[in-house]
């Protein structure tokens, strides 16, 4: 069955039967998949070449991400940045490396803000300076214009949104 022969809602577009809506849509989730695994090649491959090796991507991306700003592990998560257990540990290890400076919060001793240091910020320009690079190519190239891009962020914060309300609603 062709699109053009599908029934339309409302006068719009045709609409997708069950099983076509469930083949893209996990077509969509495997290229999210890739896309971030992809982007972590990208940062590996940048590093490697401007000849910063003792990090990995995660860890840049983890860098740029914090900018100039204070913050602690659960923050990071809470942002949506860092799901998972593996933050504190890349946490201490860029303590460890002097990419980050670590201090405990006055107000709750347990809990450690961390921000970045001079050697953290180099990292985080080489980052912001890649995805500037790749912003401009994208437009330059003509792989995306404005439009396209507000279009897809647009429809991946609305599957955020749902997927988000699935997780609240379960409990």
């Amino acid at each position: 069955m062709s699109l053009h022969s599908l029934p339309t809602v409302n006068g719009g577009p045709p609409a997708a039967t069950d099983n076509e809506f469930m083949t893209i849509y996990l077509d969509a989730l495997t290229l999210v998949e890739r896309l971030h695994r992809l982007l972590l090649d990208v940062i590996k491959d940048e590093f490697e070449r401007v000849g910063v090796l003792e990090i990995n991507a995660v860890q840049a991306l983890l860098l740029f991400n914090i900018g100039d700003n204070e913050v602690t592990a659960g923050e990071l998560k809470s942002r949506g940045y860092y799901q998972g257990s593996n933050v504190s540990y890349n946490l201490k290890k860029l303590v460890e490396m002097g990419y980050m400076h670590h201090q405990r919060c006055e107000i709750d001793r347990r809990s450690v803000r961390v921000r970045l240091t001079e050697k953290g910020r180099a990292v985080r320009d080489v980052v912001a300076d890649l995805f500037q690079g790749h912003a401009s190519g994208l437009q330059d190239k003509g792989v995306l214009d404005m439009n396209g891009l507000d279009e897809i962020a647009t429809a991946l914060r609305r599957v955020e949104r749902y997927w988000t309300d699935q997780i609240r609603y379960i409990y």
